[in-house]
């Protein structure tokens, strides 16, 4: 039993070898068929999943045309709310954000909690713009951090979390309403 155990094992193995070492290696290969050529020069039919899916640049909040149209709508909105200045505009509250409803979470976080505007910016963003921002009870000025975090630096007391979560849903309800 064991010779042939031993020989079935040699064979095996053999026959692996064999067709592992005198295999010449694969290279990979384009469409074939007609217009084989116009399809491997095509970028459109690539096989990356990622780049099928395509992004509009018109529904972004954050494209720079679309968003300029959007903070002109939004100034008269938050300032109806009280949320912006009368004398401040959406552009000019919103320059040092990356984005639109990071801002406006901002406008309302500082709103609801009665903090001010430009203190809670300086934190989020990390920017410091010509305001004087000396009164504000800051942890590091010149380090962007979390709207949550900003709120905790700046007022203690406050439910930062829910603030946070209910900021941003006004900031999303804000944005649906001017149809961005």
């Amino acid at each position: 039993m064991k010779p042939a155990i031993f020989v079935g094992a040699i064979l095996l193995f053999g026959t692996w070898t064999s067709l592992t070492t005198f295999v010449a290696p694969v290279k990979a290969q384009g469409p074939a068929g007609v217009g084989a050529a116009a399809a491997a020069q095509d970028s459109s039919h690539s096989m990356n999943p990622i780049k099928w899916v395509k992004k509009d640049p018109q529904k972004s909040t954050d494209a720079s045309d679309n968003r300029g149209e959007l903070e002109k709508k939004l100034t008269s909105n938050l300032q109806v709310q009280n949320v912006l200045a009368a004398n401040t505009n959406a552009s000019e509250a919103c320059a040092p954000f990356e984005t639109l409803d990071g801002c406006l979470a901002a406008l309302h976080a500082s709103h609801n909690l009665g903090v001010d505007f430009h203190c809670l910016r300086a934190e989020v963003t990390g920017v410091h713009t010509n305001v004087d921002v000396s009164s504000c009870r800051v942890a590091d000025g010149e380090k962007a951090q979390s709207l949550s975090n900003a709120i905790h630096q700046l007022k203690p007391g406050a439910n930062a979390k829910r603030a946070t979560k209910d900021a941003e849903q006004q900031a999303k309800d804000d944005l649906k309403a001017i149809g961005g």
